[in-house]
C-alpha cells in the first residue's frame, strides 16, 4: 500500500507568489519525507475552509497577501483551530520575521526565496508534523 502524500496548502492572492513558493519547496522537500501535493488558496475563505478539512499537513501562507495577510490569518488559525497544523509564513523582508513569531508561525521563509533552505525548512516543520506524540 503506497503512503497518501503529505499535503500542503500554499496561500496567496497573487498566483505568481504562490508559483514561487512551489517551485522553491519542490516536490520531495526531502528524500526520508516522499512526495508532497499542494492545494492552492488564493482567498481565505479558501483557508479556512481547507483548514477546517483536517486534510492540510502543512500550511504555507503570504505574509504579503491582500487584503488579509498570512500573518495575522496564521495567529487567527492558530487560535482558532484545536488541532491547527504547523504553519510557515513567507515574508518580504529579513525584518519582519518578529511579525512572523508573533504570528505565532511554526517557521519563517524569507523572499526571495532560496530552494535549498525552503525545502529543508519544510521539511524540517513536517517532520515535527509526522513525529509520534509520546504521552506517558
Amino acid at each position: 500500500m503506497t503512503e497518501q502524500p503529505m499535503r500542503i496548502l500554499v496561500f496567496s492572492h497573487r498566483p505568481e507568489v504562490r508559483d514561487a513558493i512551489i517551485n522553491a519547496v519542490g516536490r520531495r522537500p526531502a528524500t526520508d519525507l516522499g512526495k508532497v501535493s499542494y492545494v492552492e488558496a488564493s482567498g481565505v475563505a479558501d483557508v479556512i475552509t481547507e483548514m477546517d478539512s483536517g486534510n492540510v499537513d502543512l500550511a504555507i501562507l503570504d505574509g504579503e497577501a491582500q487584503p488579509t495577510g498570512g500573518i495575522g490569518l496564521a495567529r487567527q488559525l492558530k487560535n482558532e483551530l484545536d488541532d491547527c497544523p504547523p504553519i510557515v509564513v513567507a515574508v518580504r523582508r529579513k525584518d519582519d520575521r518578529w511579525l512572523a513569531t508573533w504570528s505565532q508561525a511554526d517557521a519563517v521563509l524569507v523572499h526571495p526565496l532560496d530552494p535549498l533552505s525552503a525545502a529543508e525548512t519544510v521539511a524540517d516543520v513536517l517532520r515535527t508534523r509526522r513525529a509520534p506524540v509520546v504521552r506517558g
